[in-house]
């Protein structure tokens, strides 16, 4: 019997690797049936490999060895027509010492300059990270090193954190100009948030979220501006907010940020109120690692409105140098 096909009376059944091999093949043709040719980025990713095995000096068969996959499939796989699995890319990704990010053909993996910066930073610490992205910040000229000197003072949070009434209390106090960016994006799109993300998609919103905060750091070189929630999510954005800012994160628990919503008469989220509270507690989990970069951070939760003011109060007047 061979190795790789087992013959039995009447039915021929292929091996593992020959039945993926066919998949592959498969999976390919009905992508360049729908497109009339090769899928591209089936072609870049078949590049890759072979330039990644190239410059390990792996030929296919040791490559395929490595990797437990059959030469066919991996043949397959570097000319563009086999649509591979996830599990079969890590394999690949294993036997050619790299990683997937590096066999996907993510930027910051594009070239040798690139790879080296990520080694060097790999597995380093949060604060060492902190002073790299600050130190990258001054050295390109972005402002990364002044943001705690900037009177410039952003508010970051959840909905429901209290970044309008604190944020309009705080301008006053200060005599500085009060941005809400919400605004600032309704009036640049010409409707309403909800009709920009609806109409227009959420790439359009994020392209007026960062077009409304360059607008406002030109025009205001001292204010305090309420940020929406979701601007961390965009990295670009959010480089722009810290170099040029003094950053506040004002916390506040699940309940608050809820409760808040509701008084501010949005009943959409209590909805399905269970699910709501699990799918805020979600987000808040998810973009608190992004909150947490801001240099400073109040509790809006553990004081009523008067004493949690005047902690915000203190934190701003004491980075700015101004009297208390």
């Amino acid at each position: 019997m061979s190795s790789t096909i087992l013959h039995v009376p009447g039915l021929t059944r292929a091996s593992p690797d020959e039945r993926d091999a066919d998949a592959m093949r498969r999976d390919g043709a009905g992508a360049a049936a729908g497109h009339g040719e090769k899928n591209a980025f089936l072609v870049s990713l078949g590049e890759r490999v072979r330039e990644l095995r190239a410059r390990r000096g792996l030929t296919r068969k040791a490559t395929a060895q490595a990797a437990d996959v059959s030469e066919r499939h991996l043949a397959n796989l570097e000319y563009g027509s086999g649509n591979a699995s996830i599990l079969v890319l890590l394999q690949i990704a294993a036997a050619l010492h790299c990683s997937l990010a590096e066999l996907l053909g993510d930027v910051s993996t594009s070239s040798p300059e690139w790879l080296l910066i990520r080694e060097l930073l790999e597995h380093r610490d949060e604060a060492t990270l902190r002073r790299v992205r600050v130190a990258i910040g001054e050295m390109l000229g972005t402002g990364g090193g002044n943001a705690a000197r900037s009177p410039r003072v952003a508010l970051i949070g959840l909905r429901g954190a209290g970044k309008s009434t604190l944020g309009a209390m705080l301008a006053d106090d200060l005599g500085f100009p009060f941005v809400e960016l919400s605004r600032e994006i309704e009036q640049f799109a010409g409707c309403s948030i909800s009709e920009i993300q609806g109409l227009y998609g959420m790439n359009a919103y994020r392209r007026y979220e960062r077009r409304a905060l360059e607008e406002a750091i030109q025009i205001y070189p001292e204010a305090v501006i309420a940020t929406p929630g979701g601007l961390v999510s965009d990295p670009a954005t959010f480089n722009l907010l810290l170099a040029h800012c003094t950053t506040v994160w004002l916390q506040a628990e699940p309940e608050d940020h809820m409760s808040r919503v509701r008084a501010q008469g949005d009943l959409r989220p209590m909805a399905a109120s269970k699910e709501a509270m699990e799918d805020l507690r979600h987000i808040l989990a998810g973009r608190a690692a992004f909150y947490s970069k801001a240099e400073f951070s109040v509790d809006t939760s553990a004081e009523p409105l008067e004493p949690t003011f005047q902690a915000l109060r203190d934190v701003v007047r004491r980075a700015l140098q101004l009297p208390l």
